[in-house]
C-alpha cells in the first residue's frame, strides 16, 4: 500500500510541472487575445486572468465605470476585460447612435445586461430583431394610447397619495425624524407597476410573493454570473421564471375577463383587448393563431416591463427629491404651477390635461432624466466585426456599453448644472441637442413605455411637492453617485417629511 501511495505521488508530482506550464500558456493566450481585441483603444494594458476586472467592477461599480469614461475621453470609447469576455465602453454620443442604429443579426443584440439571456430568457422583446421586432411593438402600441394612459394615472395617483401618507407617518415616529427614502420608492414602484399592469390579478399573497422575488432577482443582477445552486445569479434567474409564470396566469385571468367584454382596467387588459380583436379576426379569414399571443410569452414580456418601468423609475423619484431640495428656487416654481391646476382640498385627481399644462414640472422631470438618466449603461453584443471608427473595428462578440449618462453631458448647455429652463419652449434644448438625450434610447428599441414612465414621474413630483414639506440630511458624499443597480444617492435620500396643508385629499376612482 505504501509503495502504491509513493507511486501516485511520484507520478502526480512529474505532472505539477505540465500542469504549471499549461496554466501559464492559458493565461498568456488569453492576454494576447485580450491586446489584439484592444489593439489601439485606451484601457489597461494588463487584466488578471479569467476574471479580468470583474472583481473592482463588484465592488465598486461607480469608480469602475468612472474610470472607463476618463479613458474614454480623447478618444470616444475605452476597452477592459471582464469574466472572460472583451468589453468596450462608448463614451461619445456619436458613436452611441451608431450602436442604438444598428441592431441586426450582422451588427448588435441589444442585451439589457451583460449576462442578460441567462437571466431574462431567450424570448425577451430586446432579443427581438426586423418584422418580428416591429409586429411585436405595434401589439404592445395600444397599452399606451392616451385612453389607457388616462386610466394609469388615476391608479397611480392612488397609490402615490397611499405612499406619501405612509412615509409621513414614519418620518413623523422616526426618533430623529428623518427616514431613508430608497426602499420605501422601491416598494411604492413595486405596487404601482403590479397595479398598472396586472390590476386585480394579484391576491395579496401573490403579491408579497411577487416581492420578495423581485428583490432576489434584483440582488442577482449585481453579483457575478455564476449559475450554481447557492449563488446569488442563480436564484435570480429562478426568481424570474417564477415571476414570468405568475404574469402568465394574470395574462390568462385577463383574457377570460376581456372576452366577457368587460372595461379594461389595467394594462393587461388592453392589451388582451386587442389581442382578442386580432384572434377573432383571424379565426375569420381562416388564418392561423397570430405570433406572440401565448400566456407565457406574453408574462415573459410583463416582466420585461416590470424591470423596465421598477428600478429606473426608482432612481429618477430618488434624484427628483434630491435635485429639488437643493434647488429650492425650483421647488417654488414647482408648487406655484401644480397650485394652480391642482388643489388637495378639490379630492380630485389630476386629469390628463392638466397634467399636460404643467409644463415646467414636465420640464424639471426631463432635467432629472437628462442630469441623472437611471439606466446609465446600455449593453450590446457584436454578432460581427463592426467598423466603429476608421482606425478601430470592433471585434464579434465584444459587449459594448454605449453611456447614456455620459451623452447627457454633451451638447447642452452648461450640461453640470441642473437646469429644467433648458426644456422651456424658449430655450428648446430638448429640441436642439435631442439626439444627446438617451435616457429612452435611440433607434427602433426606443423605450415603449416612456410616455408612461414621464407621467410617473411627474405626478411624483407634484404630489410629493404638493402635500408635503421635506428636508434633506444631508452629509458629505450623500449625493455620490451608488448602482442598486440603476443609480441612486449614495446616502438612499434620507429626508424628513411633514405634511403640508389641514388634510390629504381623498382620491378615488369613481
Amino acid at each position: 500500500m505504501t509503495t502504491l501511495l509513493l507511486s501516485c505521488a511520484t507520478f502526480l508530482s512529474t505532472l505539477v510541472p505540465y500542469i504549471i506550464s499549461f496554466v501559464i500558456f492559458l493565461v498568456l493566450v488569453e492576454q494576447v487575445s485580450y491586446l489584439i481585441k484592444k489593439r489601439g483603444a485606451p484601457g489597461p494594458v494588463f487584466v488578471l486572468p479569467f476574471i479580468g476586472n470583474a472583481i473592482s467592477l463588484v465592488r465598486d461599480p461607480t469608480s469602475f465605470w468612472d474610470t472607463q469614461s476618463a479613458n474614454s475621453s480623447r478618444s470616444g470609447f475605452s476597452a477592459n476585460y471582464i469574466i472572460g469576455r472583451f468589453i468596450l465602453y462608448i463614451r461619445d454620443t456619436n458613436l452611441s447612435h451608431l450602436i442604438f442604429s444598428n441592431i441586426r443579426p450582422d451588427a448588435f443584440l441589444l442585451v439589457g445586461h451583460p449576462f442578460g439571456k441567462k437571466l431574462f430568457g431567450e424570448h425577451n422583446l430586446i432579443y427581438k430583431f426586423g418584422q418580428e421586432h416591429k409586429d411585436l411593438r405595434r401589439r404592445i402600441a395600444p397599452n399606451f394610447t392616451p385612453r389607457a394612459l388616462s386610466t394609469y394615472t388615476s391608479l397611480q395617483q392612488i397609490i402615490i397619495l397611499k405612499h406619501l401618507k405612509k412615509w409621513e407617518s414614519l418620518s413623523s415616529n422616526s426618533p430623529n425624524k428623518s427616514i431613508s427614502l430608497r426602499l420605501l420608492v422601491r416598494d411604492m414602484n413595486l405596487e404601482t407597476s403590479q397595479t398598472v399592469f396586472v390590476g386585480p390579478y394579484l391576491s395579496e399573497e401573490e403579491r408579497e410573493r411577487f416581492k420578495l422575488d423581485y428583490n432576489m432577482f434584483n440582488v442577482g443582477l449585481m453579483k457575478l454570473p455564476i449559475d450554481l445552486p447557492g449563488f446569488a445569479f442563480r436564484n435570480a434567474r429562478l426568481a424570474v421564471d417564477r415571476l414570468a409564470e405568475t404574469l402568465s396566469e394574470c395574462v390568462m385571468k385577463s383574457k377570460k375577463k376581456m372576452d366577457n367584454n368587460h372595461e379594461p382596467s389595467c394594462l393587461i387588459d388592453f392589451w388582451m383587448q386587442e389581442m382578442l380583436k386580432e384572434i377573432s379576426a383571424a379565426k375569420s379569414a381562416g388564418e392561423p393563431v397570430p405570433p406572440h399571443t401565448s400566456e407565457a410569452e406574453i408574462g415573459g414580456h410583463l416582466f420585461d416591463f416590470l424591470f423596465a418601468a421598477q428600478d429606473a423609475s426608482t432612481s429618477s423619484l430618488l434624484w427628483a427629491v434630491a435635485l429639488l431640495d437643493s434647488n429650492p428656487e425650483v421647488l417654488l416654481k414647482v408648487r406655484k404651477e401644480v397650485s394652480s391646476f391642482w388643489s388637495p382640498e378639490s379630492d380630485g385627481l389630476i386629469n390628463t390635461e392638466q397634467l399636460r399644462e404643467m409644463k415646467y414640472t414636465q420640464a424639471v422631470a426631463r432635467e432629472v432624466l437628462r442630469y441623472r438618466a437611471p439606466a446609465t449603461l446600455v449593453p450590446h453584443v457584436a454578432m460581427k466585426e463592426f467598423a466603429l471608427t476608421e482606425s478601430y473595428t470592433i471585434p464579434k462578440g465584444t459587449i459594448v456599453f454605449p453611456s447614456v449618462l455620459d451623452s447627457s453631458f454633451q451638447g447642452f448647455t452648461k450640461p453640470d448644472r441642473f437646469d429644467p429652463d433648458r426644456f422651456s419652449e424658449d430655450r428648446q434644448e430638448d429640441q436642439l441637442f435631442k439626439k444627446n438625450f438617451l435616457t429612452f434610447g435611440a433607434g427602433a428599441h426606443q423605450c415603449v413605455g416612456q410616455r408612461y414612465a414621464l407621467n410617473h414621474l411627474v405626478l411624483f413630483i407634484a404630489m410629493f411637492c404638493a402635500l408635503l414639506d421635506f428636508k434633506r440630511y444631508r452629509a458629505d458624499g450623500c449625493d455620490d453617485i451608488v448602482y442598486n443597480p440603476t443609480i441612486c444617492p449614495k446616502d438612499g435620500c434620507i429626508v424628513s417629511l411633514k405634511r403640508r396643508g389641514t388634510r390629504y385629499p381623498n382620491l378615488s376612482l369613481e
